[in-house]
């Protein structure tokens, strides 16, 4: 397979990807209390909201990509 369309499919699985979850979400962890063998620590969720925008951009991006590698 040809690199151009390797990367059009990581391309559009990303973009199908992006338009079914619609976000990014992560936990980070912070220490609040540290004294001796007590620790205390929380933990935070963050999300990222996506656009469909973005997704379908990334798919019909991807397609492309992949068509463009076959015609050549």
């Amino acid at each position: 397979m040809k690199s151009m369309a390797v990367i059009g499919v990581v391309v559009a699985a990303l973009g199908t990807l992006a338009l079914a979850y619609q976000r990014i979400t992560y936990t980070t962890r912070k220490k609040v209390v540290n004294i001796g063998p007590i620790r205390a620590t929380t933990r935070t969720e963050k999300t990222i909201p996506l656009p469909p925008v973005v997704g379908g951009l990334a798919l019909a991006g991807g397609i492309a990509l992949i068509v463009i590698s076959n015609k050549k």
